[in-house]
């Protein structure tokens, strides 16, 4: 079945829309998000929440996509739905709408499969370019992957991804490999996940002197698409051509097989965009506004989406395993009992914890409901943000492949160009969107859960989606850029405040010394014991000067020990004077470790007094 075409979006006039509806649908609750142009300028309105719809036993998208338009509809008193879906375009001020935009994870989002003929380096470039397309990349197949041919068709027929990506060889190379792995696929006979009978989309951008035999192998019984190269020589890759193929048969070939996504497609003019593809366009926006080096994190309920944006790269991957709420028992699988105990300042047993998560894991629509599931909760937040990451620096890295031209001191360290090239140090904004960031009880909280999980240095802004919505933004800047930022930088970005952290670890009794000249001019001299954690109130949109001296061996962007003068600007939580140090290391005796998690809470304020007097008990 091919979907309706829609409307292009070129014919949309961004100066005839005054209102805006977008909606995001999750792997557990859809949220609609109301927008509209107030005097001169677009403001978010409302907002509306409701349990997704596209699984068993109702298996229409569009029924939690109505439900969730209802409650802004009881919210602002202005009607939106029609027998048909949308009204489009709005009447007079509170009926309709002028344009309906959405985004989409529901049902698992666009699940692929990619492979290669190196694994370190065409699969690798593969697997960047499915993942910047907003898809969970399932398997990463290469020549070289270790595993006999019987068991790589074993595993595309248990897979059955929405979709493929080959890629391999580079441009007028040899074609061998690359027509094998198109064998191994034919063999496979993969079948979709969604719909039995339409043909599964294939996309190749490997050497194009395969592209004939890769037609004949494939163009049967596949619906197979031709796109540049990835690699068309080693020091290059081009990624372009492949996402913009994935989206368009994301849209042709699984969108419309999706519960219910028949009709939702009817409702919108715009290609309906992955939710993952949406959040890396708004924090890519972040790197451009503020000319940052950013690293940012969708915390979902299935997945934890990392993007990084590092000297105009970025890179964006899925930890499909890693989640808070369908996924949340493989943060505990992967992370292991007791990193995610380590985090929690009371006495939580073993079968106590898993419980726990079990719960959430059957429940996934639940919501913490005492201060102790709150922070159990928060504690898995630190190991997925922190397993995120580890995946995410595999990927953000150099080409593999590429000559390079080495020194003498490249002989002491071998591994130089192996590993990562994002460095904390230079790391300007961690921003984080996503239910569990969004909607914490307190800034301070989601301050927390992004310096542990990601242990920023130096000094660095720390920012969040005030009530999730860049998904919606990402996909609206599609169509109306002004519209998008206006409400993204009034309405969507909270500053929690910023993270003074030095590189290294100190000892007992060493201190950092921060001075700091205040918007009012007054100074402030501060010091914070090693191991230790500060907050200075900082005002968002507020300014000032900040001289730093590391403790002994410390480093905050200038060099081991040295002073480091910046401006900063603050936000709801303020400065954080982090001098716990980098690595962070909690104490291995408990009732310490319990202490200092205590002391660490109550220097941000960052749960009720009943928790710490539950703690003392």
């Amino acid at each position: 079945m091919t979907p309706p075409r829609t409307p292009s979006k070129s014919k949309m006039k961004p100066e005839e829309i005054k209102v805006i509806l977008a909606t995001d649908c999750g792997s557990t609750t859809s949220k609609a998000r109301f927008f509209k142009k107030l005097g001169n300028e677009y403001r978010f309105v409302a907002s509306g929440e409701a349990p997704t719809t596209v699984e068993a036993p109702f298996e229409d998208v569009t029924l939690g996509v109505r439900n969730e338009i209802l409650e802004v509809e009881e919210l602002t008193g202005h009607k939106i739905l029609a027998p048909h879906g949308i009204m489009t375009p709005s009447k007079g001020e509170k009926e309709g709408v002028d344009l309906y935009v959405t985004t989409s994870s529901a049902g698992g989002g666009l699940q692929m499969m990619v492979a290669g003929v190196v694994k370190t380096m065409t699969a690798e470039s593969a697997e960047r370019a499915a993942l910047g397309a907003g898809a969970i990349v399932m398997d990463v197949m290469a020549v070289d992957d270790g595993r006999r041919p019987y068991q790589k068709i074993g595993r595309i027929r248990y897979l059955r991804p929405d979709m493929i990506l080959m890629a391999g060889g580079t441009d007028g190379g040899n074609v061998t490999h690359v027509v094998e792995t198109a064998e191994l696929i034919d063999a496979a006979k993969p079948r979709p996940r969604l719909g039995i009978d339409f043909e599964l989309p294939i996309v190749f951008a490997g050497n194009k002197e395969a592209r004939v035999p890769i037609e004949k192998i494939l163009d049967k019984a596949y619906a197979l698409k031709i796109v540049d190269n990835l690699r068309p020589v080693l020091e290059f890759e081009n990624t372009g051509p492949a996402r913009n193929v994935i989206h368009e048969l994301f849209m042709e070939h699984v969108m419309s097989h999706a519960p219910g996504y028949d009709k939702l497609m009817k409702w919108t003019p715009i290609p309906i965009m992955p939710t993952p593809a949406g959040e890396g366009r708004m924090f890519q926006a972040i790197a451009k506004t503020y000319s940052a080096n950013v690293i940012g994190v969708g915390l979902g309920g299935a997945t934890t989406n990392v993007y990084s944006m590092y000297e105009d790269k970025f890179v964006r991957t899925v930890s499909a395993n890693l989640g808070m709420s369908y996924s949340i028992c493989n943060v505990l699988k992967e992370a292991g009992t007791k990193n995610i105990v380590r985090w929690v300042p009371f006495e939580c047993l073993e079968e106590d914890l898993r419980n726990r998560l079990y719960n959430k894991m059957i429940r996934p629509t639940t919501i913490p409901q005492t201060v102790e599931d709150l922070v159990v909760e928060h504690a898995v937040a630190r190991e997925a943000l922190r397993l995120g990451f580890e995946h995410h620096k595999l990927l953000a890295r150099p080409l593999r492949g590429v000559q390079r031209r080495r020194t003498i001191a490249d002989i002491f360290e071998q591994e130089a160009f192996e590993e990562t090239y994002i460095d904390m140090l230079y790391i300007d904004w961690v921003a984080g969107t996503g239910g569990l960031l969004s909607h914490a009880p307190r800034r301070a909280q989601s301050a927390l859960m992004l310096i542990d999980g990601f242990q920023p240095e130096g000094v660095t802004s720390l920012a969040q989606d005030s009530v999730f919505m860049m998904p919606h933004l990402g996909v609206l800047s599609t169509v109306h850029p002004k519209a998008s930022m206006e409400i993204f930088e009034k309405d969507c970005l909270v500053r929690i405040g910023v993270c003074i952290a030095p590189r290294g670890v100190g000892k007992e009794g060493e201190v950092m010394e921060v001075a700091i000249r205040m918007p009012d001019n007054s100074c402030l001299e501060e010091q914070v014991s090693f191991g230790s954690i500060k907050k200075i109130p900082l005002k968002e949109g507020e300014k000032a000067e900040v001289e730093i001296l590391p403790f002994r061996g410390g480093d905050v962007g200038q060099g081991s020990g040295k002073a480091r003068k910046v401006v900063i600007e603050g936000g709801v939580v303020g400065i954080i004077l982090d001098a716990r140090g980098r690595p962070l290391v909690l104490p291995d005796e408990d009732n310490e470790r319990k202490q200092k998690l205590i002391e660490w809470f109550k220097a941000l304020d960052a749960y009720p007094e009943r928790l710490y007097e539950m703690c003392g008990r």
